[in-house]
């Protein structure tokens, strides 16, 4: 959904006008699916010429005519919902009750509902167009109970057909929400529009039948069941009668009926391939390659170029274009490249290389402390390690002092052993860290310790605060070994303090009585609801959904490693102020640590190794993929620098951690 609405510059000249141009081409598709559909809902194979001429004489009435009128209408608003609820960031949800919250949502409710109008919409144009038993909601009555010429009975054909409309809308609608059709997904190979739809039409069409065949069955058990109450509200409402020579329709007898489930399957099949062309459309103008310019010489187009654009949070479909751009630009745009690689006049500063590339890494950055908080969370099992005694004792201005990785790559590295960095501080309180895990921090069994690992304990719980009992041992973390201090022995100096023991804080107060009984009866009722099984699956956990969601912004980083790894294999013969080499330290020390993460986080338990194979269905299913191309694009940015510059390579200043691995990429033994 648009996050930042609508007054965004690139909203109103960009977004606004591509889903303009999509939806003007679905309603100019149009009259040719009408042509098609009233074709075939009026086959006749024994009389092919009639059956022609006729539809071709029908096409031109007055009911086709406004009936493509109300189905213009249609798109618009269903064009106008795409809009209004897409993203380039999947939603996925972590537990079964966090699935139910996601459609039960009031937005999506809105959603359901316009969707099941607009459902039945279209089959009263459908209905219209067919024409015969379908054509309206009374006919007259021709039992002889009800001889009178003015009495009028109900035609539950045409009701049949609205209702069917209405059940496929919703059906269509809550596809739409549990599949993340609302996802906009970037294709990995850059085609022509036409090209691309012309691709992807025969699987739309593919998937509309199956679908609406699958969704005939549905309705038809529901009505065989339910049919009679719409049925009875509508005769009485209108005063209508029940024709009692046809036989009703939530009998085997009314719906074993070949030409109406026929012309139900085509009625449905013309309403999802309608809807679907509009959604397909509006995906292939959106993800169009926009290209940005790098520099700019008025300063009231500034915040249009490419290194102020690639710094904006919102609005999000902004930043992954640009990004999109900034790894095309990387790989076939020499003269792009060199503006880039240029100095600024005056002053001679590399301000387009330096806000590009410290953007990248920033975004790169973000998904290590992620990493590296999701692993700790897994690995601590509810429990957390304190900081040592002897890192408290350091002085904070000594230059020795354990630092992240990420800033100062080199600033922990040791002259006789090799020390891992020490897990920042902060990584566990930023707040959309534990974004992917979140449902299980809220749920009725999630631990106090746990909770604290992401800053929600309660503050009336006996476990706020710092734990008093000296026996209480919290694990630390599972990534890398915290750095020692000036005072360990391994970095070659002497141990000036007695052993490390860990001592009380100070004013700190114990539990009271009722925290702790209030506490006890929290468990109580946890351990009670834990021994039902419907609580226990809607709690639990989706398998693999807290991976999936802690990589669902990885298409911004497999850009920014691509971008990042082309810029600066380019720069080995196009850099002529040597601007790249200033950052490359950085930019090897970020990939490596960040390799070594998603290393780690791949040999969890519950973390698959292999992608699961694509079905080739026309809804998107990339993003559960995303960690697995993710990998694959960190190793081969990593292979495609080390390939570029070889040994030169050992003259750049890094850790004797990442020299190691660097030297495996220079053999081609990862």
């Amino acid at each position: 959904m648009l996050s930042l609405g609508h007054d965004h510059w690139f909203i109103r000249k960009v977004v606004f006008w591509r889903a303009a141009a999509s939806i003007a081409w679905s309603v100019l598709l149009l009259p040719a699916s009408t042509a098609i559909f009233v074709l075939l809902s009026r086959i006749s194979v024994l009389h092919p010429i009639e059956w022609i001429t006729g539809s071709l004489n029908f096409l031109c009435g007055s009911y086709v005519i406004f009936s493509i009128v109300l189905l213009c209408l249609v798109v618009l608003i269903i064009g106008f919902f795409i809009l209004e609820f897409y993203t380039v960031v999947p939603s996925i949800p972590c537990t079964q009750i966090a699935l139910i919250g996601k459609v039960l949502h009031p937005q999506q409710f809105i959603h359901s509902l316009v969707h099941s109008m607009m459902g039945m919409l279209v089959s009263w144009c459908a209905a219209v167009m067919i024409g015969g038993r379908y054509q309206f909601l009374t006919s007259p009555c021709i039992t002889e109970e009800s001889a009178v010429a003015s009495s009028m009975c109900l035609n539950e054909y045409h009701l049949f057909f609205l209702l069917a409309g209405a059940f496929m809308g919703y059906s269509y609608s809550l596809l739409y929400v549990v599949g993340n059709m609302n996802y906009v997904s970037f294709p990995s190979i850059q085609q022509y529009k036409y090209l691309r739809f012309k691709g992807s039409l025969p699987l739309v069409i593919k998937h509309s039948a199956v679908q609406a065949l699958y969704s005939v069955r549905n309705y038809c058990i529901t009505y065989f069941f339910l049919g009679y109450i719409p049925r009875a509200w509508i005769c009485t409402t209108m005063n209508l009668q029940k024709d009692r020579a046809l036989h009703s329709l939530d009998t085997l007898t009314g719906l074993l009926d070949f030409s109406l489930l026929y012309h139900l399957w085509i009625s449905g099949t013309f309403l999802l391939v309608t809807w679907y062309m509009t959604w397909l459309l509006f995906r292939i103008y959106t993800t169009e390659v926009y290209c940005f310019p790098v520099q700019s010489s008025f300063s009231e187009d500034a915040h249009q170029c490419l290194p102020k654009v690639l710094s904006s949070k919102q609005p999000l479909i902004l930043k992954y274009l640009a990004l999109q751009d900034f790894a095309l630009l990387s790989q076939n745009s020499p003269s792009r490249r060199q503006e880039v690689f240029s100095l600024s006049q005056p002053g001679g500063h590399p301000h387009n290389w330096s806000a590009l590339s410290g953007e990248c890494l920033t975004i790169l950055n973000d998904l290590t402390q992620k990493l590296i908080a999701y692993q700790e969370a897994v690995s601590s099992n509810g429990r957390i390690k304190p900081q040592s005694v002897g890192s408290d004792k350091r002085p904070s201005s000594s230059g020795s002092s354990a630092t992240s990785l990420i800033e100062e790559p080199t600033s922990w590295q040791t002259p006789k052993v090799s020390m891992g960095p020490k897990t920042p501080g902060s990584v566990f309180l930023r707040s959309s860290v534990a974004s992917p895990f979140t449902p299980d921090l809220g749920s009725p069994f999630g631990s106090p310790a746990m909770k604290r690992l992401t800053g929600t304990l309660d503050p009336s719980s006996p476990w706020h605060g710092s734990v008093q009992s000296p026996h209480v041992m919290r694990r630390g973390p599972k990534l890398w070994t915290s750095s020692l201090g000036a005072e360990s022995p391994l970095n070659g100096s002497p141990q000036s303090g007695p052993a490390l023991v860990p001592s009380p804080v100070a004013g700190a107060q114990k539990p009271s009585i009722v925290s702790l009984w209030i506490q006890n009866r929290q468990e109580q009722v946890k351990n009670v609801l834990a021994k039902r099984v419907l609580i226990m699956y809607l709690f639990n956990k989706l398998p693999e959904a807290s991976s999936q969601a802690l990589f669902a912004e990885s298409q911004a980083h497999i850009w920014a490693l691509e971008g990042l790894s082309h810029l600066v294999a380019a720069s080995y013969t196009e850099d002529r102020f040597g601007v790249v080499q200033t950052t490359l330290p950085d930019i090897l020390g970020t990939m490596l640590t960040l390799q070594e993460a998603v290393d780690k986080h791949f040999k969890l338990p519950h973390a698959s190794s292999k992608p699961a194979r694509t079905s080739g269905s026309l809804v998107d299913t990339s993003y559960k993929t995303l960690r697995f191309a993710l990998r694959a694009s960190l190793k081969t940015a990593i292979y495609r620098i080390t390939t570029t510059f070889g040994e030169h390579l050992n003259a750049v200043q890094v850790s004797v951690e990442h020299r190691k691995k660097l030297q495996q990429f220079l053999e081609y033994k990862e």
